[in-house]
């Protein structure tokens, strides 16, 4: 217990003095007196479109992982939206699968893990000291994004696929996502083999409508029964019940009754959300960050450096957050 403690200190000891006087020590949810730091990055316009092993596996990859950095628990923290990953892309929307693979390397390099889109909303970032959380999600449940083979197991080329190999190379880069989806998820009816294998395997399931309709244009009643069916109907086909806690916005659109968007019933089935994800343009702030609105986390179309909107992309905007990294979150381990 002592050696352990003492090389914890040292761990906290040598990035204190590896890394110049700036900056505040990491703040907990409730430490309402200290603000969040600015990011230094331009505001973006938004649209509705335990330490790590000692030693690692033998397949890990650590060689050219980004050096540890001075704790800060205040900073932005990236929440990429994917959709398709198609061979041929259709719109802004999808990327390929090499680009999906060059992206996942390039966050695993520069020492991001990916934690679910609940934990992060919560607070309960627990990553190792010295690196950055990101949030993976996908919409629309499409096969693109994970169809089983007849192993059950995700097939080759798709999303799951590749985050599961290159979570495998790289030491500490968790296999985890949020998917979020609507009826008949991945074109299987009642979704019971494939969300059965993404809760099996620690991804998180979240709702984004039985239907995938703008919640902006549904009387009360039907977004209550668009929430509460597709609450529903994954509590059922995962067959334990767990609940539900985030909710993907289709269109990135709220209704005007933002309670009623994030808690009721319909038909004797209950929905509660700790936190909305939107269609968004900029990272998020820190969830113990005062800035944090729980109805409204931003996200990140993942996209390359070229292209429409390409400044408010994925490529462009980890750009930014490696060229400020004092305005990135990053965890004290604790």
């Amino acid at each position: 217990m002592v050696s352990a403690t003492l090389a914890t200190l040292a761990v906290l000891v040598a990035l204190t003095s590896c890394s110049g006087d700036g900056g505040s020590a990491a703040t907990r949810p409730g430490s309402a007196s200290v603000s969040a730091p600015a990011s230094g990055s331009p505001t973006p316009s938004t649209s509705d479109t335990a330490d790590a092993p000692a030693t690692p596996p033998a397949s890990a990859t650590v060689a050219h992982v980004a050096p540890l950095e001075r704790p800060n628990e205040l900073g932005d923290v990236p929440v990429l939206m994917y959709h398709q990953v198609l061979k041929r892309p259709k719109g802004v929307y999808d990327i390929t699968p090499a680009a999906f693979r060059g992206e996942l390397e390039r966050l695993a390099r520069e020492g991001y893990v990916p934690v679910t889109g609940s934990d992060y909303a919560i607070g309960q970032i627990d990553i190792p000291v010295g690196r950055h959380p990101v949030v993976l999600t996908f919409d629309d449940s499409t096969t693109s994004q994970l169809r089983l083979d007849a192993a059950g197991q995700p097939a080759a080329g798709t999303a799951v696929a590749i985050l599961q190999a290159v979570a495998a190379k790289h030491d500490g880069f968790t296999a985890t996502a949020t998917f979020y989806v609507n009826r008949d998820p991945f074109a299987e009816r009642g979704g019971k083999r494939t969300l059965a294998w993404l809760r099996a395997h620690d991804y998180e399931i979240g709702n984004h409508t039985l239907d995938h309709l703008s919640l902006s244009s549904l009387s009360p009643d039907r977004i209550r029964r668009q929430l509460a069916g597709d609450t529903r109907l994954i509590q059922r086909a995962t067959s334990n019940g767990e609940p539900v806690t985030t909710l993907a916005l289709p269109f990135g659109i709220r209704p005007g009754n933002r309670r009623l968007m994030m808690s009721g019933s319909w038909a004797g089935q209950h929905y509660a959300f700790e936190g909305a994800f939107l269609v968004g343009a900029g990272p998020a702030p820190s969830p113990y960050s005062r800035d944090f609105d729980p109805v409204g986390i931003p996200r990140i179309r993942s996209q390359g450096r070229k292209g429409p909107e390409a400044g408010y992309g994925s490529a462009r905007w980890l750009d930014r957050l490696r060229a400020d990294p004092r305005g990135r979150y990053t965890s004290d381990g604790d």
